[in-house]
């Protein structure tokens, strides 16, 4: 377990803490869509898929949700394998994203607790096949890479750990292009250049 100054922080507070730590660092602000995908299981220290549990996702949605409000990013949330890692989110984002809507309901058997604890929460909530999101935190080594835009920048959080799961996550930067002539930081003097025709 975390702890600050010898007091044990709780899931929420485990949670809120790496969001805002990502948040930030990652300049996740409005507009931006960051995938969340959480083993339960490994959050309360067994094997992935053997021990979920909503009270678990609760807690760990109550962080994610602070977080998403204090910065104003969009959270959506992973299902395991059995629903094809659809992503659960509300109905609203779907369409304003065009992505392609999937049915079925996340129960924790089918679709993980997490994702079923996100969904009951949700005004709209839909599924969606799949996202190219700008970002994701990856709670108990879920695999989220599939729903990641191109390029994938690894972020380490300061806590490495939520309960008993080891948290990755990362958040994406657009490719660069160019050969050697190719500037990315800065406009240059016409000095700087050379000329192509």
């Amino acid at each position: 377990m975390n702890e600050v100054v010898g007091k044990e922080l709780s899931l929420f507070e485990e949670t809120l803490s790496v969001l805002r730590e990502f948040a930030a660092v990652g300049k996740l602000g409005p507009g931006k869509v960051v995938v969340v995908g959480v083993s339960t299981s490994e959050v309360a220290g067994v094997r992935i898929g053997t021990g979920g549990a909503l009270e678990v996702a609760e807690q760990l949605l109550k962080g994610v949700r602070q977080a998403s409000e204090e910065f104003g990013f969009h959270p959506v949330y992973q299902c395991c394998e059995h629903l094809n890692r659809a992503l659960v989110m509300e109905r609203s984002l779907l369409m304003s994203l065009g992505l392609n809507e999937v049915t079925a309901v996340p129960i924790p058997g089918a679709g993980g607790s997490m994702a079923a604890a996100a969904y009951r929460s949700m005004a709209d909530p839909v599924l969606a096949e799949t996202v190219q999101a700008h970002a994701g935190v990856d709670i108990g080594e879920t695999l989220i890479g599939m729903h990641l835009r191109r390029v994938a920048v690894p972020f380490r959080p300061s806590l490495r750990y939520i309960g008993e799961a080891r948290v990755n996550a990362a958040w994406s930067r657009p490719p660069l292009i160019g050969g050697e002539r190719a500037v990315y930081l800065r406009i240059p003097n016409e000095s700087d250049s050379q000329l192509c025709d």
